[in-house]
């Protein structure tokens, strides 16, 4: 069974919808920059990936005045809103049993840290976000307020959560138990998560440079992205973005924070995919890769690259451009990997100057026009858990 996406919808510090995130990318024009919209004492210190629009504005924007609404549900929205219109799903058929839901995200309601904690010490009933501090809330919300009728599910897998969301869907598709999946994830900055990763020493005062020699780690972003999956048999006359082709998940479970040196995880994730595909190494033309910035994972994606392509094609990472979105990352590349594919078209990567001694690969470092037939997007996650999805031309 064949898997299309017909509609996709976006929001990061690139912009507020797909044509605005695309046109930033062909210009090669970051959305690294300082803080605006949340309080936190590394505001001034650190750059960060950050949607300009105030939460009373998402709100507003949104139309979302219930009570118990988090900047996390708010991006959410906005993306499954254009993913949605741009697939021309009806109300009815979003409330049709065989319509899946699944979401991802790694701070949920969390984004309300201070909150959350005087909450948790009051003897009070709490506030209205009591409900909204599960992970799962986003996607709860979505179901709760279009009446989604099938499957619901949410995601944490880290970094490459919504990877698994988008994978999560197409079995379900393919096992019959859908017709059409809408696939995603969200997720906002926080305190919880600014403080976390600080923790790790594995931010960068400077925005970040993946597979740069001297990178010195990551800048965390926020943002949203869902997709429409539906099976070959119910597109119809929709317009088709991409075909689903590959996907696979491994797990080296090496460390809780990083993958193994030599790459294992990342190898069999992208070989996997390869694999379910039915495509041989040499038919790949561009990898929107995972890319952090950080030291152990851009040289262990490196290797892992160079041991099973040899010599690998085009590739870039677009964190450099929107930040690390965490559970929202997967779907947000897949996104733009979807650009590459409709386009025909590699995006630059931005502040890379020089390549890992140890590899020496070097990303793409100018926009280009190019035949692309074939995208691999990466996404690892904590824990060793790593996802490669292929998404090919219609």
């Amino acid at each position: 069974m064949r898997i299309f996406v017909t509609g996709i919808g976006i929001i990061s510090a690139l912009g507020n919808n797909a044509q605005q995130n695309r046109s930033s990318l062909s210009s090669g024009k970051s959305g690294i920059s300082s803080l605006e919209m949340l309080s936190s004492r590394y505001a001034s210190i650190m750059p960060f990936g950050e949607v300009k629009i105030s939460t009373d504005d998402l709100i507003k924007k949104m139309d979302a005045r219930e009570s118990g609404v988090t900047r996390t549900d708010l991006l959410a929205l906005h993306a499954f809103n254009e993913a949605v219109n741009n697939s021309r799903l009806t109300p009815a058929q979003l409330s049709d049993p065989n319509t899946a839901l699944i979401g991802a995200s790694t701070v949920g309601g969390m984004c309300l840290t201070d909150e959350l904690f005087l909450d948790s010490t009051s003897r009070e009933v709490g506030s209205p976000y009591l409900s909204s501090y599960d992970c799962a809330s986003p996607v709860m919300y979505l179901q709760k307020r279009f009446s989604i009728g099938g499957v619901i599910n949410s995601i944490n897998t880290a970094c490459s959560s919504s990877a698994n969301a988008i994978m999560y869907g197409a079995r379900l598709i393919k096992q019959g138990k859908a017709k059409r999946a809408i696939v995603g994830g969200t997720d906002s900055l926080a305190k919880f998560t600014i403080n976390g990763f600080n923790s790790l020493l594995i931010l960068s005062d400077a925005p970040c440079q993946p597979f740069d020699e001297a990178r010195r780690g990551l800048n965390l972003g926020e943002g949203a992205a869902f997709l429409v999956l539906e099976a070959e048999e119910d597109v119809k006359d929709k317009n088709c973005y991409a075909e689903l082709t590959g996907y696979s998940n491994t797990n080296d479970a090496f460390h809780p924070s990083s993958l193994s040196d030599n790459g294992d995880g990342p190898f069999l994730s992208m070989q996997g995919a390869l694999r379910t595909a039915g495509l041989e190494t040499s038919q790949i033309d561009f990898i929107n890769a995972h890319g952090t910035g950080t030291e152990n994972n851009d040289l262990v994606e490196s290797r892992a690259m160079i041991n099973l392509f040899t010599t690998p094609p085009p590739f870039v990472s677009t964190k450099a451009y929107t930040g690390h979105t965490l559970g929202a990352a997967g779907a947000i590349e897949a996104v733009f990997s979807i650009f590459s594919l409709v386009n025909d078209e590699i995006y630059p990567a931005v502040n890379f100057e020089h390549a890992i001694a140890d590899t020496g690969l070097v990303p793409a470092k100018k926009f280009e026009k190019k035949r692309i037939s074939h995208v691999m997007s990466n996404s690892f996650g904590f824990g060793g858990n790593c996802t490669s999805l292929i998404l090919s031309k219609v």
